[in-house]
């Protein structure tokens, strides 16, 4: 369970990264569209684990890995926008967020389940 400062803090970095992502750097990573879906912060508020989510992108592992190789410029653009409200601005780590794929998955498999029909209760009790 995160603490309140750490909720207060992943919000803030959540709506931030995701204006950042959407105003400030969009012709670095050419042209995807970058979705902040959840961002975790460590209890001493020194790491943020950002989740990203990438539409209009045909390789999302390589967006990605853009997005690692200029993770100090971003940092750096992130404490321009918090700099008055975060004492220490976190290290940042960019994960893809794969919770739309997981459940597809898990619909996928349900879908395919043969599940009989119970049997009614009356013929149950006539077995009695």
């Amino acid at each position: 369970m995160d603490s309140k400062r750490q909720q207060k803090v992943s919000r803030l970095i959540q709506k931030e990264m995701g204006e950042l992502f959407q105003r400030d750097t969009k012709g670095i990573f050419g042209g995807a569209f970058i979705t902040v879906t959840h961002v975790k912060v460590s209890p001493d508020l020194g790491v943020a684990s950002i989740y990203l989510s990438f539409l209009n992108s045909t390789n999302q592992k390589s967006v990605l890995q853009n997005i690692k190789d200029n993770t100090k410029q971003v940092r750096k653009m992130l404490g321009e926008r918090v700099g008055k409200q975060l004492r220490i601005i976190p290290q940042l780590a960019f994960y893809i967020d794969d919770t739309v794929e997981y459940a597809a998955n898990i619909d996928k498999i349900l879908a395919g389940l043969n599940i009989p029909p119970a049997a009614n209760e009356e013929e149950e009790n006539e077995e009695e």
